[in-house]
């Protein structure tokens, strides 16, 4: 009898709606966090949006949303869920059980299991364990600052990433990292930067099991020690006055109180890399709130009474973005634990894929959300997992 977990099959390609652009939308951006395994949940969510007709105009990414994002940007439209499959696919391709009852206990040893594995073999296409012993290596040797090897991860990226396009087509791209000596975080953008491969492989840089990623004369380390989300690239950098934010958290900032050690790891872990989605939201709302407020006192005064810093205010005040952020959230199944980041069994990517898939069509079907409207609020968030469907 075959007691093996039965692995549901990825979506299916279905019909592609003809490009579309909601009402008062001028630019369409998708938002990537952060976590490693759980990144095929946003290859789900992007998907759904290629199949509903919209089209990405920015995607930023940290992390595991790096890569993904650069999958996005570096393909021509109809090529890239083939090439996220592609990817996914190919990093998760080791067989895991042969002999494992589809069962919450059965399964959280499974995911334990498939978890031990990538720590002792890495994940093909993605990293490998280096042959020395960082503990015993020589201080300053490569094998000295990092567990595994990032090399198939660029021969990977090199396979199925043109970074032509992906620096001088239509969709920008951005991915966050974190300057090793400094502290600092960085973005590397298409718009400022000519992105390589060693950039996306910094935003994913995570130590201690990653080694650091030198560009130039610096070094860069995972965007995820900073901060796990990249909205506030986005927002900052807005070119239009209208955005259509999809952001896609893989780490849940709210959860249930921890019933045993599993729990509490996990649970530590959601917090710790949870997406500043809600604060960076509410500082700019703040921020909008107190530029109309500047912009009504200054509309009550002469122009030619104003200075050069005051008509300059005016100005980029009159071009304030506006921005509605569709919030998508994984949700972590019962049998998961604090593994689930690092746990690239085939039978969980594709759960996560069809999570993603599913959330994002349950987002869409809510046409108001999809709406930007010309507001004093500015800003607005909807979560599908906060209202009933």
């Amino acid at each position: 009898m075959d007691t093996s977990i039965p692995s549901r099959p990825l979506p299916a390609d279905g019909p592609v709606r003809k490009s579309w652009r909601p009402p008062g939308c001028d630019t369409i951006a998708l938002v990537l966090q952060g976590g490693g395994a759980l990144g095929a949940y946003q290859a789900g969510v992007y998907q759904a949006l290629h199949e509903a007709g919209l089209r990405i105009d920015t995607v930023a990414g940290v992390s595991i949303g790096g890569i993904n994002a650069a999958i996005i940007a570096g393909n021509p439209p109809e090529r890239r869920v083939e090439r996220l499959r592609d990817f996914w696919e190919g990093i998760t391709a080791r067989p895991v059980s042969l002999f494992s009852l589809d069962s919450d206990i059965a399964r959280k040893a499974t995911n334990a299991w498939s978890a031990l594995l990538t720590t002792t073999f890495g994940q093909p296409g993605f990293f490998k364990p280096r042959a020395g012993n960082p503990w015993i290596s020589p201080r300053g040797a490569k094998t000295a600052t990092s567990f595994y090897d990032t090399t198939p991860l660029r021969e990977t990226l090199l396979r199925l990433v043109d970074f032509d396009l992906l620096n001088s087509g239509p969709v920008r791209y951005a991915a966050g990292a974190v300057n090793v000596l400094n502290g600092n975080f960085a973005y590397f953008d298409s718009t400022q930067t000519k992105i390589l491969p060693e950039h996306v492989m910094a935003s994913g840089a995570l130590p201690p099991a990653f080694p650091p990623v030198q560009i130039g004369t610096d070094f860069y380390w995972d965007g995820g020690l900073v901060s796990n989300t990249p909205l506030q690239h986005v927002l900052d950098n807005a070119a239009c006055l209208h955005m259509l934010i999809f952001q896609v958290d893989l780490f849940s900032a709210r959860g249930v109180l921890p019933r045993d050690m599993d729990d509490v790891l996990a649970r530590q872990k959601d917090i710790q890399f949870s997406s500043r989605t809600r604060l960076v939201t509410d500082y700019y709302r703040e921020k909008h709130e107190r530029g109309v407020l500047v912009k009504k006192l200054l509309a009550k005064v002469p122009v030619d009474q104003l200075d050069a810093d005051e008509r300059s205010l005016k100005t980029r005040l009159d071009h304030m973005p506006e921005a509605t952020i569709l919030e998508l959230i994984y949700q972590q199944a019962a049998y998961e634990t604090q593994a689930k980041d690092y746990e690239f069994s085939a039978a969980s990517m594709h759960e996560h894929w069809n999570s993603g898939f599913l959330d994002t069509q349950r987002t869409l079907r809510h046409k108001d959300w999809l709406t930007v409207s010309e507001t004093d609020a500015g800003f607005s968030l909807h979560d599908i997992h906060r209202v009933d469907d």
